[in-house]
């Protein structure tokens, strides 16, 4: 017999195994964190539009809309938060905020 240099099928099995363990072990980590991540889209999507009223305020001297904003170009587009379930509005007062979505 020729001295063949290659992986064994027991080695190719080993490291199949140490692969699924890891994919075990880190899959669940990931969704765990993604409600987190997700709030945290949020929170800076809102921080945004906050800094985007106020630079509007102080063009315009008036409160402005969502439609308002994206009209003007300070915004690209009204989408609401990143994870799609809250929707970004403003008060009288130009403060921002998110709030549930509405169910249809």
């Amino acid at each position: 017999m020729k001295d063949e240099n290659g992986f064994t099928l027991v080695e190719m099995m080993i490291v199949m195994l140490v692969i699924s363990v890891l994919l075990i072990i880190t899959i669940p980590n990931v969704a765990k964190h993604n409600t987190n991540i997700n709030n945290k889209g949020c929170e800076a999507y809102v921080k945004m539009v906050q800094a985007q009223v106020q630079s509007y305020m102080m063009d315009k001297n008036k409160v402005p809309t969502m439609a308002e904003l994206v009209s003007a170009d300070y915004l690209n587009v009204d989408t609401g938060c990143p994870n799609g379930t809250k929707v970004v509005s403003i008060d009288a007062e130009g403060k921002v905020t998110a709030v549930a979505k509405p169910t249809n």
